[in-house]
């Protein structure tokens, strides 16, 4: 076979190859040239009887034919796929300014975040400012600072998480406000949300929760401020229908102490197994600032007073949506979360 049949081959399958209009037909023609009974191989197979001179020239004339067929054959796959992309489109009328068929969910705040947010309107709309501390706190913020001596059960490893010598996680909120007194004056109108941590795990009780430590320093400050502030923040929160109590308590920290209840969300007063029959749920803890704090921090008790109070973010919010786990909030279940 000589270069002319070659050249003749050559433009046979350009002919062939630019009418091929089905991916059936292109691989009709590639088995036609480059099968194993197509012509290339059959080119391929003159060459043992070939002259030895001419083996070098021919062999490689057929490999360059070769190299042009498979080109084309690339190049017209390329095109055959393109075409039947934009016979897609074209068929199926896309519409691009059309919203597109895939709904996706938006986030939602998540229930803790949500009622901190609140708390924080509620008392910023007061007046209050807020300031925060440190997760990892020294012995002296966390204890000593507030009046809770080295015999006081909360020192006790199982309810704190120590981390060495003197330091440790912080078991409330309580220590900002040593932090916050020691750098400013009085007036002072202050709230401090944020993470807490003790050895406790159930449905009622996790190592991880939030609280928001409050508490207002000025002259003339008396029991009755404390309790007018509570009683408008749990009116806001929870609704002006709801009876409001305070009981005598202790804290080492405020003196007098006092615990604050409200009438039961569930049974509105009337008793059930939430309330355990008595129509009151606890809320928080408050009280009127220790004199002993003061002059921690270098204030004169003759000249100023204040409260205190201490919130835990988790029990408010398992009250008012009437959730009975504690661990639903952290467990990321959506169908738990977006319902907020």
């Amino acid at each position: 076979m000589g270069y002319e049949e070659l050249e003749s081959i050559k433009i046979q399958a350009q002919e062939k190859i630019k009418h091929i209009n089905t991916e059936r037909e292109w691989v009709e023609v590639k088995a036609f040239f480059l099968g194993k009974k197509g012509i290339i191989p059959s080119l391929l197979a003159k060459l043992p009887g070939l002259p030895v001179e001419e083996k070098k020239a021919y062999g490689q004339a057929v490999n360059n034919l070769k190299d042009f067929i498979e080109h084309l054959l690339e190049k017209q796959i390329r095109f055959l796929k393109e075409k039947e992309i934009e016979q897609k489109l074209f068929q199926s009328s896309v519409d691009i300014t059309l919203p597109g068929k895939f709904y996706v969910k938006p986030g939602t705040i998540h229930p803790i975040t949500h009622v901190i947010q609140e708390i924080v309107d509620i008392f910023t709309g007061m007046g209050f400012e807020v300031h925060e501390g440190p997760e990892i706190e020294s012995d002296y913020y966390n204890f000593e600072a507030l009046n809770i001596p080295s015999e006081h059960p909360a020192r006790e490893m199982q309810d704190t998480f120590y981390i060495d010598e003197g330091y440790l996680l912080r078991t409330h909120t309580s220590p900002v406000q040593i932090r916050v007194m020691e750098k400013k004056n009085p007036p002072l109108h202050v709230i401090c949300p944020g993470k807490v941590y003790r050895r406790d795990f159930d449905i009622t009780h996790s190592p991880m929760f939030h609280q928001v430590e409050g508490f207002v320093v000025d002259r003339g400050i008396h029991f009755g401020h404390l309790k007018g502030v509570l009683t408008e923040f749990l009116h806001r929160f929870y609704g002006e229908d709801k009876k409001i109590r305070f009981r005598p308590s202790y804290f080492p920290f405020t003196e007098p102490s006092a615990e604050v209840d409200i009438e039961c969300v569930v049974c509105d007063g009337k008793g059930c197994r939430v309330c355990k029959n008595s129509g009151w749920l606890e809320v928080l803890g408050c009280g009127m600032i220790h004199p002993y704090l003061f002059s921690v921090v270098g204030y004169n008790k003759e000249v100023y007073s204040g409260f205190a109070f201490g919130l835990g973010v988790e029990r408010l919010t398992m009250l008012k949506y009437a959730i009975d786990d504690i661990r639903l909030f952290y467990e990321n279940n959506l169908s738990f979360l977006e319902q907020f």
